[in-house]
């Protein structure tokens, strides 16, 4: 866990990556978001970018839920509004994690990014048949993630600084998957037990990653006072690492600021 600290803050900013990647794919927002003097706490997911251990896999979806509790927890204690901006699958731990939270420890605001609640292209019927067998017998063994280079932005920088990073996950463990899967469908399942706090989902019009029709039906499906789901159009999967990143910070931000003087009114 790092912290990127600003003086004379006005919140906190708590950012949990996706996925195959880790903290270094985040400077730009963390940047911007320390110009804007929030206080930013980021990390590495277990399996992931700097962590030890087996990578690209782990034993329990639990495991995520802690170490982001950890981080909000650490968030708390600057005592100024927490928002916690979670990507992909960061976005579904962090509904798992929002879901097992006392209300003191939950963030002020929410906004979880392009969330993983489906896959877009799920494998063959053969290859799930396999993970359950392999589960029990080799939850260690690994795949291909069988996502495309380039299939997550069209940053063309960023998709070259890439394709030199050997910290980016390509292959996953078969636990990690059927924990992912059951991850998802529980989302959904248990839609109900999520807390009524300020929500907005920036999903990516044109994702090639997760599925956005799963997205919008579990947003539709939440039953708090304030929720808004703003899509992209033609924008890639990662919408804060798209060309028009900026526009999308800036929404976001926006959103965190009508909830702020919401509350002082």
């Amino acid at each position: 866990m790092w912290k990127r600290e600003v003086q004379l803050a006005k919140g906190v900013f708590v950012i949990v990556h996706g996925a195959g990647e880790y903290h270094v794919r985040y400077n730009w927002v963390v940047d911007q978001l320390n110009k804007l003097n929030f206080h930013v706490i980021i990390g590495d997911l277990p399996g992931q970018g700097t962590t030890e251990g087996p990578r690209g896999h782990v034993d329990r979806f639990q495991q995520y839920i802690e170490v982001v509790s950890g981080w909000l927890k650490e968030a708390k204690k600057y005592q100024l509004p927490v928002y916690l901006l979670a990507h992909s699958m960061g976005g579904l731990i962090s509904i798992h994690t929002l879901m097992a939270l006392t209300k003191n420890d939950l963030p002020n605001v929410v906004v979880l990014s392009s969330p993983c609640l489906g896959l877009k292209n799920d494998p063959p019927f053969y290859k799930r048949t396999l993970s359950h067998v392999l589960d029990v017998i080799s939850p260690g063994f690994r795949f291909p993630s069988g996502l495309e280079p380039g299939s997550g932005t069209r940053d063309e920088w960023m998709r070259k600084r890439d394709l030199g990073d050997n910290k980016l996950i390509k292959h996953v463990s078969v636990r990690w998957y059927k924990e992912l899967v059951r991850a998802m469908n529980k989302a959904h399942e248990q839609k109900a037990s999520f807390p009524d706090i300020p929500l907005l989902v920036t999903q990516a019009g044109n994702d090639l990653i997760v599925k956005k029709e799963m997205a919008k039906s579990w947003f539709d499906g939440l039953n708090i006072t304030n929720k808004y789901y703003k899509e992209w159009p033609n924008l890639y999967h990662e919408v804060l690492n798209e060309p028009e990143k900026a526009e999308v910070l800036a929404h976001l931000i926006g959103f965190i600021s009508i909830q702020d003087i919401g509350k002082r009114e």
